[in-house]
């Protein structure tokens, strides 16, 4: 299998929530890699201060401000970018927040927050993507940043309904795919499931409790392994299907 990322410099992409963390260590890698990449955050001050940074790269970082949890502006992100960049051929669906709550006592309003944010628009930003694709029959590739916790629940305090809506996204890709094979679209679509990531989405609090560190261990994966994960499927020949990427940090009893 020959690996290359030559057929998607110059196109579009789109990355949710690339202000920090995982998301930013996207958006990074593939201006890096050659593409025009849109990072929508409501904190588009930190994608512009990115995007001087990243000024000599090959592609080139954009920044659009919207509050991904409400559908109404998810949509006319993707409307700015149609009219003013062109047609999306990569998005990497990486917006997600967990407010650390408790089933027996948590806040439905934050339950509901979290489910828009981590199920509803990434369901709502790839239809918008999806279309774009299929309009002018391209070869796109659609990618959900899920989790480990997608696929079986950890034992760690607080989890609410993190594990839900990330059980959600599991099968959000699976729907995705079956759709997608039943009209012979060109449209690839793969799930990366991470363990521990150093990212501000575990707290302190979280950090250095007994039951984070003996699941966890020393090591937590950096955003910029996710990031080599998304070149790589990209980089895999149109006819190879790549439906599930699960990675782990060394040691990690999770």
């Amino acid at each position: 299998m020959v690996l290359s990322m030559d057929r998607w410099r110059g196109k579009i992409a789109v990355v949710t929530g690339a202000s920090s963390g995982i998301g930013a260590g996207i958006a990074r890698r593939l201006v890096e890699e050659g593409l025009l990449v849109v990072g929508i955050a409501r904190r588009s001050d930190l994608i512009d201060k990115m995007a001087l940074e990243l000024s000599d790269k090959k592609g080139k970082l954009y920044s659009y401000k919207a509050d991904i949890s409400k559908g109404e502006e998810v949509k006319l992100a993707f409307q700015w970018i149609i009219e003013n960049l062109g047609p999306v051929q990569v998005l990497v669906n990486n917006a997600g927040i967990h407010y650390r709550q408790t089933l027996l006592d948590g806040d439905p309003e934050n339950w509901k927050k979290t489910l828009d944010v981590n199920v509803l628009a990434l369901c709502i930003a790839t239809q918008e993507a999806t279309k774009m694709m299929r309009k002018i029959d391209a070869e796109g590739h659609v990618f959900h940043i899920n989790s480990i916790g997608g696929h079986s629940v950890a034992n760690l305090p607080n989890m609410d309904i993190y594990s839900a809506t990330k059980f959600a996204v599991t099968a959000l890709t699976e729907t995705l795919r079956r759709e997608l094979q039943q009209i012979k679209s060109k449209i690839r679509i793969t799930s990366i499931s991470p363990g521990a990531v150093d990212t501000p989405i575990f707290d302190e609090k979280t950090r250095n409790s007994q039951a984070f560190n003996d699941l966890i261990g020393k090591h937590m994966l950096q955003p910029e392994d996710i990031a080599d994960a998304i070149v790589y499927v990209l980089s895999t020949p149109p006819h190879v299907q790549v439906h599930e990427l699960t990675i782990k940090p060394l040691n990690e009893v999770l």
